[in-house]
């Protein structure tokens, strides 16, 4: 009843509050088992408000850059590297003829209409001629075999080793910045070009994330080299602080990937 309460307090929605309830009682039976268990893929609220019921809950998305990671729970005598061997998670290559021609929504939607559910499908990483999509493995034989477009172009897809997948490297621009303070939401807000209220929104949303990890204090404090991310907005790296300047404000220069 206590971690029912628990749920009940930092749930958003009732369905929120169903999928919180259904993770950890299979963790906790798990643990009770002694038995490996592992969930579907949760977003980046979903984790940080999981760590917040099971502090012990550990996460993996299939290699260590991933947002979209499963919870597991192993018994001492099972390794990680032995589990996600055999493990939970695959990755596909679907490859394409003509470059640039999908966006992640084009990939997503085709994912979706081969009748997965979203909690099925991991992080998408596309580059100009094919994307690297991570699934749940018993999904796997089912893709090779139904997935074969996306948009207007035909997929090949193969599977690939978690440790070959890889995102398409991503250029930087630097912007010169000040702020009143070193608080989450006001260096999200002049970094990405937001007001401080929808800052505050999305991160309480579970969309923001520090050094991969979400957060959902607005007034959490950041400092120089802590990377930031806004789930649609995009991913930034605070490079350098010069220290106060007038009337108190901080300047500080940030790195956007682009």
């Amino acid at each position: 009843m206590e971690r029912n309460r628990q749920i009940a307090a930092i749930a958003e929605s009732e369905e929120e509050r169903m999928l919180l309830i259904r993770v950890c009682d299979r963790l906790e039976r798990a643990q009770q088992r002694q038995t490996p268990a592992a969930t579907a893929f949760l977003s980046q609220r979903e984790q940080a408000l999981l760590r917040m019921l099971l502090p012990e809950c550990r996460f993996f998305g299939g290699i260590a850059e991933a947002e979209r990671k499963v919870a597991y729970w192993l018994p001492d005598y099972i390794g990680e590297e032995d589990f996600f061997a055999d493990g939970p998670i695959a990755c596909l290559r679907a490859s394409f003829y003509e470059e640039n021609a999908l966006t992640h929504r084009d990939v997503l939607g085709a994912l979706m209409g081969a009748g997965l559910r979203r909690d099925a499908v991991g992080d998408i990483w596309l580059h100009e001629t094919f994307c690297d999509i991570f699934i749940l493995s018993d999904l796997e034989r089912y893709l090779l075999d139904n997935l074969t477009a996306a948009g207007r172009q035909h997929l090949r897809l193969a599977p690939i080793a978690l440790c070959e997948a890889r995102k398409a490297p991503q250029k930087m621009k630097e912007l010169r910045l000040t702020v009143s303070s070193l608080r989450l939401d006001g260096v999200i807000s002049a970094a990405f070009h937001m007001s401080r209220s929808s800052a505050c929104d999305a991160i309480r949303a579970g969309k923001a994330a520090v050094n991969s990890l979400t957060c959902l204090k607005p007034d959490r404090a950041v400092a120089e080299g802590d990377e930031l991310s806004v789930r649609g907005c995009g991913k930034g790296k605070i490079l350098h602080l010069d220290g106060e300047t007038r009337k108190g404000r901080l300047a500080l220069t940030v790195g956007i990937y682009g």
